[in-house]
């Protein structure tokens, strides 16, 4: 392809993620690359669109927050309002993995206390 554009197997191998994966971001409407007969032909707006979905499923967004990121994309204008959105998801998702993290530290705590008492029963009635 040209510098511009990519084939699906490009950008399957550049993200290391399968062909299907971005049939299935196209078929969501995530991505929307030309057709040359039966080939698709991506830009660059396809690829930095596909980043954004990478991105944001490693950082555990869904993909209607995905598409609400990609949404905003504008470079001409810095894309200042995406960048204030993605913080702010950020931070939304940093306060649900501290309460996660919270929860899962209590449960921890519960099972410790579960297993030493069930311990000291089975040595009661092994003694």
């Amino acid at each position: 392809m040209t510098a511009n554009t990519y084939s699906i197997s490009e950008l399957s191998t550049e993200f290391d993620i399968t062909t299907r994966t971005i049939r299935f971001y196209e078929d969501e409407g995530l991505l929307f690359p030309q057709r040359d007969g039966m080939k698709r032909i991506f830009s660059e707006k396809d690829r930095v669109h596909l980043m954004l979905i990478l991105r944001g499923k490693r950082l555990g967004f869904s993909l209607q927050e995905s598409r609400e990121l990609i949404e905003l994309y504008d470079p001409k204008s810095g894309n200042k309002k995406q960048l204030n959105v993605f913080l702010k998801k950020i931070h939304t998702k940093k306060q649900e993995l501290a309460k996660q993290l919270n929860d899962i530290n209590i449960m921890q705590n519960e099972l410790d206390l579960a297993a030493e008492k069930i311990t000291k029963i089975i040595n009661k009635s092994t003694n």
